[in-house]
């Protein structure tokens, strides 16, 4: 009896070995297009300030010479994590979600504004 079990594992190991020549190809890209999605697509809103927002519409204007004069808060759970413009234009502020640090989540919270970042002079010695 034991003989005759062991024969009927050895069958199915050949079935399950001679199969992964056709699913392991395609498991792969499975997992290839799951993890291009996850690290390129995958990504969660970033909230921004007000003076972040305003400096990131003016921006927009002076880049495309928009002639709107007003612009509108996208709010996601009482954040403000882009605007609208008048003329259409939508910016959405996200990052990856693998973007999701601690450090990160500190250099959010001290609210730099985006102008100061951009306009940050680095002397060199």
């Amino acid at each position: 009896m034991v003989k005759c079990m062991l024969e009927i594992l050895n069958h199915i190991l050949e079935m399950v070995a001679s199969n992964l020549e056709i699913s392991m190809p395609a498991l792969w890209a499975c997992f290839t297009a799951y993890a291009t999605w996850y690290f390129t697509s995958a990504k969660q809103y970033a909230p921004l300030t007000y003076k972040e927002a305003r400096v990131l519409w003016e921006i927009h204007r002076q880049k495309t010479r928009c002639e709107s004069k007003k612009w509108h808060k996208i709010r996601r759970k009482d954040r403000t994590i882009g605007f609208k413009c008048d003329c259409g234009y939508k910016h959405v502020q996200k990052r990856p979600i693998t973007a999701n640090t601690s450090i990160e989540r500190e250099t959010v919270q001290t609210k730099t504004s985006v102008f100061d970042k951009l306009h940050t002079t680095h002397k060199s010695t």
